[in-house]
């Protein structure tokens, strides 16, 4: 009997061993197309506004299905929920279209950032334009100017007061400005400088105090002809505001997420969760039409991943099998993740709302 109960203790004990050291199981995603813009755009604004019987999503700027420069939009757009209809709305007051424009919903307003204008001989300019909009009236109120004109810079509200810009492209260069607007004041002020690579087309989100900046693209040398070369950068940076001043970061290097560097992805923060979720982007950066600066066409990922803060560690959530690129910005509501707009796995325009729902 002792023999018995010896060897029954050895694999009970080994079976717990086996548990403990298990990978945690996979959770499965499902993508669904629930409505679609009235007009394809990718390289949006995109931002939701909850209500108590549902939600509206919006978005703003962007490059419409000719990918030209005469595809670059100011329109505007909103998608009703739980109806799934999208309409237009009257778009940004400005005299031309943007992109990589930022959008940040914060107490009743959606704060709009910058942008992008592209001329007929392919001249891009960073415009410096802050506009709230007012969901409730559907006005746009000016408000200060950013100090350096950014575009596709990643940006976040912090204490449900201030919005900060991280690094993005100013007309000519990257820059490792942290740009922060006091919504309160309408004033601008300077924090702590991006440590990492100054980049463009990165992607991150804020929970409290702490954000997660990634990946990107930077300025990587020049070819024979003096023109110069873009790369994917393979970074990833923690930052945490000071609780004093929230014009000083405290800067983390992170090991990179994993996966190949990644361009546009859809980012946000969880703070309920205590995590920065990113989704999709394209493996070869590109100017906007999708092509990479080198030819060669970028492929979409399919990917749902997310930085644990808590736990400090990457974490995996599954793949949607369905990829998206060009986007600048992931929403939650409803407990699931959505975006609305971007490009397909064939690098097509697309103005689908998608829903991701996680289930385990």
């Amino acid at each position: 009997m002792n023999y018995f109960r010896t060897i029954f203790k050895s694999t009970a004990l080994a079976y717990l061993i086996l548990a403990a050291c298990a990978p945690e199981a996979s959770p499965r995603l499902t993508a669904e197309t629930v409505a679609a813009l009235p007009a394809p755009h990718a390289n949006n604004a995109v931002a939701v506004v909850p209500g108590e019987d549902g939600a509206v999503f919006y978005s703003f700027n962007g490059l419409e299905p000719g990918k030209t420069h005469e595809d670059v939009s100011n329109r505007a757009f909103a998608c009703l929920m739980p109806e799934a209809k999208c309409r237009e709305i009257a778009g940004p007051p400005v005299a031309e279209g943007r992109l990589a424009s930022t959008a940040v919903f914060l107490y009743d307003r959606i704060f709009l950032f910058g942008g992008y204008s592209v001329a007929e001989d392919g001249t891009e300019v960073s415009t410096p334009e802050v506009f709230a909009f007012n969901p409730a009236t559907q006005e746009y109120q000016r408000r200060a100017d950013m100090p350096t004109p950014v575009d596709d810079a990643v940006a976040f509200h912090y204490a449900n007061r201030y919005i900060y810009l991280v690094s993005g492209w100013h007309d000519d260069g990257n820059v490792s400005l942290v740009q922060v607007f006091d919504t309160w004041e309408d004033k601008w002020f300077a924090a702590t400088d991006y440590p990492g690579a100054p980049v463009f087309g990165h992607a991150g989100g804020g929970a409290g105090a702490k954000f997660v900046i990634a990946d990107g693209v930077a300025v990587v040398g020049k070819d024979e002809n003096g023109r110069r070369q873009f790369g994917g950068v393979d970074e990833a940076w923690l930052g945490e505001i000071d609780a004093d001043d929230p014009a000083v970061i405290g800067w983390t290097k992170l090991p990179p997420h994993g996966s190949a560097p990644l361009y546009r992805m859809a980012a946000i923060g969880e703070p309920e969760k205590n995590r920065i979720l990113f989704y999709g982007g394209g493996d070869n950066p590109y100017n906007y039409d999708g092509i990479g600066y080198d030819g060669a066409p970028s492929e979409v990922s399919d990917l749902l991943f997310a930085f644990d803060l808590e736990r400090q560690m990457w974490v995996e959530l599954g793949r949607t099998g369905t990829g998206t690129m060009d986007h600048r910005g992931l929403m939650v509501w409803n407990g699931a993740y959505w975006t609305l707009g971007g490009m397909d796995n064939n690098r097509d325009v697309t103005g689908d709302l998608v829903r991701i729902k996680v289930e385990n």
